[in-house]
């Protein structure tokens, strides 16, 4: 950055999840540059700014996210670094250098869009069209794993700098836990995106339910996914199974969370990075995760499934719990033929 030059933050849309996280990380860096900022709206009373930077509010219209577009154009300039936290290149054209920090599997045609609602859908199809259309205007692409990198290379089709650098705050400090508060046998610290994967997860407990096993197992789905949640519940009541959903929570609520749980369970099908795969490990928590690669970008599990098969998740949490599954045992085939003549 030239001596005059400005970081030119774009992060729309960013206001919950481990993209807040990661924002609320930047934002407390020491030694920030000179900063103009373009906020998502929602996410502003959670944020501390930074003393002297200009911030712009961006509401969560297209009308004004349009308009966040056109402002950035406009005071763009050559000595500038336009970092885009949101995981597209800007879509009209800046002076400065355009990094993009890409933090979102989705973006790059990575999983199927099947189980997404039809709005979902429209905006993720959308901002992969925009994202392969504009990707030439990036200079710099960060990502936080090797295997992001893979994918965007591959995506990309060219030879784009991308540079792995994962980062997150580092501090993880945490409220001190009630005396009082419960102690959970499983977490699952998500939102309710469907490749986050909660329906075969009490799919699997209702598996376990039925051999007698019953962990308990807490979820963390806000009221963005109130839909999701009062289905999850209906079923665990119908099945008689110890989940409980605790709501939204903020992130020393996460934090503190970790601390009463004897293991993170994490059966996301996809993840750019999993960020409490990260916290969990730092913490101590043991892991039950997917063998997919992102997994063991972050953490080395415990025990392992296949994400897509709610047998698999049942056995290793039977596992994990000491609960051994017997094996067949192999008869003849005199003994076949013997039990198909009785």
């Amino acid at each position: 950055m030239a001596a005059n030059g400005r970081l030119l933050l774009f992060a729309p849309g960013i206001h919950t999840g481990g993209g807040l996280v990661l924002l609320r990380a930047i934002l407390e860096t020491v030694d920030l540059p000179r900063l103009h900022a373009f906020i998502d709206s929602r996410a502003l009373h959670l944020l501390r700014m930074p003393t002297d930077s200009k911030v712009i509010a961006v509401h969560p219209t297209v009308l004004d996210r349009l308009k966040a577009h056109k402002t950035l154009q406009n005071i763009a300039c050559p000595e500038d670094i336009l970092l885009c936290l949101h995981g597209l290149p800007p879509l009209l054209k800046c002076q400065g250098k355009v990094i993009v920090f890409q933090q979102n599997r989705l973006m790059l045609g990575r999983g199927s869009l099947a189980s997404y609602p039809l709005k979902s859908r429209i905006q993720i199809t959308l901002n992969r069209w925009i994202g392969h259309l504009l990707k030439d205007r990036v200079k710099t692409w960060f990502v936080q794993t090797a295997s992001m990198r893979r994918d965007l290379e591959t995506w990309h089709g060219n030879q784009p700098e991308v540079r792995v650098l994962p980062f997150s705050d580092t501090t993880l400090n945490a409220p001190p836990v009630e005396p009082d508060a419960p102690l959970w046998d499983f977490i699952f610290v998500a939102d309710g995106l469907p490749h986050k994967n909660h329906k075969i997860l009490l799919d699997a407990w209702r598996l376990l339910a039925l051999d007698g096993v019953r962990p308990s197992l807490a979820l963390t789905l806000g009221p963005r996914d109130a839909l999701l949640a009062g289905t999850l519940a209906a079923f665990a009541q119908n099945h008689g199974l110890r989940v409980h959903n605790l709501g939204h929570l903020d992130h020393h609520a996460v934090l503190a969370l970790y601390r009463r749980a004897h293991a993170l369970i994490y059966p996301s099908t996809m993840e750019s990075l999993g960020l409490p795969l990260i916290e969990a490990a730092t913490c101590g928590l043991p892991i039950l995760a997917p063998e997919l690669d992102y997994v063991r970008d972050a953490c080395a599990p415990v025990e392992t499934f296949d994400a897509n098969s709610a047998m698999s998740i049942a056995r290793a949490v039977r596992r994990f719990l000491g609960c051994h599954d017997e094996s067949i045992q192999l008869r003849s085939a005199s003994d076949f033929i013997r039990e198909v003549c009785q």
